[in-house]
């Protein structure tokens, strides 16, 4: 009879597969291993660093004013033009006083129809004909017409467009002839009696929050190119600007004997006194990087694998970049070999 022996032929099977895939699993291993990219490491460190910040705008001065008529009318005459320098009190503008004069005639005559009214009422109450409540309305209409006189006579007045101090006609925003409305300027006026100029520009809420008032910064002026002047933080917006989303901050330039004009274009700088923690890494770990944001790859704690950071940088300064944050915990950053990288990559460091 033919004997099987079906236990030792199972087992002999079965070491035989055991034996092909260690031998598999080894030479994937083999094939990683040959596969894993060549990388050198840089340390990464930390230091305080106030930013500079640097923003244009134009020059203006604090007495800038947009000059308009109290009341509506046509404008009869225009005494000045776009550039002409003027003196406090200076007659610039006129509308036209027909119809502001017959409102001042037509509140004069109230007044004196409604002080006959008075008279009578007082006589007829002296002869017990009137009553005191007759005698006391009279007297509130006089009081009504009165002011009704004196609202006409100060329309009047301000039915014309004087200087409130020196300076210059920059802008003529209306002709003779046009029908102005009450308060649409009719003038863009700067004044120039003192030395309050200043520039005004928005900055992001990064840069707004580390600015303080009172805070020196030092301007450049395209007129003025060998020469750099010193101003001073005076306002600090306390909302955005619907339009822009920025935040207006108001220098004040000291000219000293420079003459300034409104409009000229300025370069201010700006170096807030409070320091920020920002990472230092070799500016060769950077990839990816657009103006404001990078990525930086670090070696896990394997010593194969990678993980891929997002960062935000701060300043690039020479061979260095300063990163605001996303590199909290790293202590290390790969700087060659970043380019052949992604974040299943393996890799292998050099030392």
């Amino acid at each position: 009879m033919k004997r099987i022996y079906l236990p030792l032929t199972i087992f002999l099977i079965a070491s035989a597969a055991v034996v092909l895939t260690s031998c598999k699993s080894n030479a994937k291993a083999a094939d990683v291993i040959d596969e894993a990219i060549a990388v050198k490491v840089s340390p990464v460190t930390t230091t305080q660093y106030a930013p500079v910040l640097k923003y244009s705008g134009s020059m203006a001065s604090t007495a800038e004013a947009r000059l308009s008529f109290k009341i509506g009318g046509i404008i009869s005459k225009i005494y000045v033009k776009e550039g002409d320098h003027i003196t406090k009190g200076q007659l610039l503008a006129t509308l036209d006083l027909t119809e502001i004069n017959a409102q001042v005639q037509q509140a004069a005559q109230g007044v004196e129809k409604v002080q006959r009214d008075v008279t009578r009422v007082k006589n007829l109450y002296n002869d017990t004909v009137a009553t005191l409540e007759q005698v006391q309305n009279a007297n509130t209409q006089l009081s009504v017409a009165e002011e009704s006189l004196r609202i006409a006579r100060f329309n009047q007045q301000y039915a014309q467009i004087r200087a409130t101090e020196n300076g210059t006609i920059l802008k003529k925003l209306m002709n003779e002839g046009e029908l102005a409305n009450p308060g649409t300027p009719v003038f863009q006026f700067n004044g120039t009696a003192g030395n309050d100029w200043v520039i005004r520009f928005g900055v992001s809420d990064k840069d707004w929050a580390v600015l303080k008032k009172g805070e020196k910064a030092s301007v450049e002026i395209d007129a003025y190119p060998n020469k750099t002047f010193t101003g001073i933080i005076t306002e600090i917006a306390q909302g955005a600007d619907v339009s822009s989303g920025t935040y207006e901050i108001e220098v004040k330039v000291l000219p000293g004997t420079a003459r300034f004009a409104a409009g000229l274009f300025s370069t201010v700088k700006l170096q807030p006194t409070g320091e920020q923690t920002v990472t230092l890494v070799p500016v060769e770990a950077l990839t990816e990087a657009t103006d404001k944001t990078g990525y930086v790859y670090t070696v896990n704690a394997d010593g194969k694998t990678v993980t891929k950071n997002k960062v935000t940088i701060a300043f690039l300064e020479n061979n260095k970049a300063a990163i605001w944050s996303g590199l909290d915990s790293a202590h290390e950053v790969i700087t060659e070999g970043v380019g052949y990288l992604t974040d299943r990559s393996f890799v292998k460091v050099i030392k």
